[in-house]
């Protein structure tokens, strides 16, 4: 995955609690097998059925940081929804809670869940629906989010956070341990079975 050091981008403003995932990526896009291509049925149903719906006003378009109200990503665990963020463009989401599954699988494909407490995201909510063009930094070195004046902290998990800084994902982590995997297949009773 793409490594997460710090990221200015655009908001948009999505102020909604208990987005579920299902209302991020609807069912009947989980067809396919790759990781890519969910981003344009991104919000579907909301997109279509709501013209005035804040993804598809022009003066968000772009942006790569989305605002979202409490427990965001809750529902069914599918790890599309993230996929559906990413491919969209969005490389941080920030909100004042998210579900625990959605939250995990953004942070293994490098997609960043930033909890703040909720007057911080009304705060930033109001800066990008006064003015669309206001740009927010979110620095994962420094731990912080910084928009015209505003500046808060945010913690992440330790073991999360060296990953993203590294560009680690699952298959990342266990390439660091090639070594002893290789001496423990070759430790291996033979009669055991192997992939090949």
């Amino acid at each position: 995955m793409e490594a997460f050091h710090h990221h200015e981008g655009r908001m948009v403003p999505l102020d909604r609690a208990n987005v579920d995932t299902d209302q991020i990526i609807p069912k009947q896009f989980l067809k396919r097998i790759e990781r890519y291509g969910f981003g344009p049925f991104l919000f579907y149903d909301w997109k279509r059925n709501e013209p005035d719906f804040v993804l598809n006003r022009p003066e968000y378009q772009g942006a790569s940081v989305l605002l979202a109200g409490q427990n965001f990503g809750c529902g069914s665990s599918r790890e599309h929804a993230p996929w559906a963020l990413e491919d969209a463009g969005f490389r941080a989401v920030i909100a004042p809670g998210f579900a625990d599954i959605f939250r995990n699988n953004c942070l293994k494909i490098g997609l960043l869940p930033v909890q703040l407490p909720e007057p911080s995201v009304r705060w930033l909510m109001e800066l990008a629906t006064e003015d669309p063009a206001t740009a927010v930094t979110v620095d994962l070195e420094a731990q912080t989010i910084t928009a015209a004046g505003f500046t808060e902290r945010f913690d992440v998990d330790p073991f999360a956070r060296e990953c993203l800084l590294n560009g680690w994902d699952a298959v990342a982590l266990s390439l660091h341990h090639v070594d002893a995997i290789a001496t423990y297949e070759a430790q291996r009773a033979s009669w055991l079975p192997r992939v090949t």
